[in-house]
């Protein structure tokens, strides 16, 4: 199913809506205590030197930009945007806040990060994520996205445990709909 640019951008003002995205410092408290929470989780999930996620200090680099998005004054959810070239990125720290989960966070801020990645002229978007159980809706998600297996890039190996995706940007798909860029 199709449907059009117009129903596209409805359904993500709506989320607009009930949710705000704010680039972060990475200071406060409530992000924090969500990038542990993650880092946690990824490393409880992955054999030993398999989790990816990046410590607080690491998305604090340069050419790292951090978001946290926000419904009211409760935290819902983050994501970063690392440059791994100037027509690469990579999509890093994706995570919904517990009480979140479900309500349309995380399409929110890949939906974002893939507009950013456009603007800034990126010609791939990638990631890294898990290839268990546990990570089946992200992987879902991304698919949803327009990303595709790929091979390892950057740093990462094939280890059977990780799977890699990519994306070309330019053409955005969420949900059922399809939005080509002017």
């Amino acid at each position: 199913m199709r449907c059009s640019r117009r129903a596209f951008w409805t359904l993500t003002e709506s989320l607009h809506d009930s949710f705000s995205l704010r680039e972060d410092d990475l200071t406060g408290a409530s992000i924090i205590k969500l990038l542990q929470s993650h880092l946690a989780h990824a490393t409880k999930s992955s054999p030993e030197g398999a989790a990816h996620a990046l410590r607080l200090d690491d998305l604090r680099q340069p050419k790292v930009t951090f978001w946290s998005a926000w419904h009211g004054d409760a935290l819902a959810g983050c994501a970063a945007l690392r440059e791994l070239h100037s027509s690469h990125g990579e999509i890093k720290s994706m995570r919904t806040a517990d009480a979140f989960l479900r309500r349309g966070v995380a399409a929110l801020l890949l939906q974002h990060i893939i507009q950013i990645a456009h603007e800034r002229g990126y010609r791939r978007l990638s990631l890294e994520t898990d290839n268990t159980e546990a990570f089946a809706a992200a992987r879902a998600l991304y698919t949803k996205f327009g990303f595709e297996p790929c091979a390892p890039f950057g740093d990462y190996v094939n280890d059977g445990f990780s799977i890699c995706m990519t994306r070309v940007i330019g053409q955005h798909r969420v949900h059922d709909c399809e939005v080509h860029p002017d």
